[in-house]
């Protein structure tokens, strides 16, 4: 089988992370800026004013490139 090669993007805008079942946050490990690397298929596209963006949960970012 054929490997599909992963998506790459700048991070734009992060969230402030995840919350765990008491409440408490996790905070991300990305930032507004870092080069990524994330699951092909782990992603949802959107369309704002004509640009389109990837909304990526941090579990499906492969890398950070520094």
């Amino acid at each position: 089988a054929r490997k599909e090669k992963p998506e790459r993007g700048v991070v734009v805008a992060v969230g402030e992370g995840r919350r765990t079942e008491r409440g408490e946050v996790i905070p991300l490990r990305v930032n507004v800026g870092d080069t990524v690397m994330f699951s092909k298929y782990g992603f949802d596209e959107v369309k704002i004013d004509e640009e389109e963006y990837y909304i990526v949960s941090e579990s499906n970012i492969l890398a950070i490139i520094k």
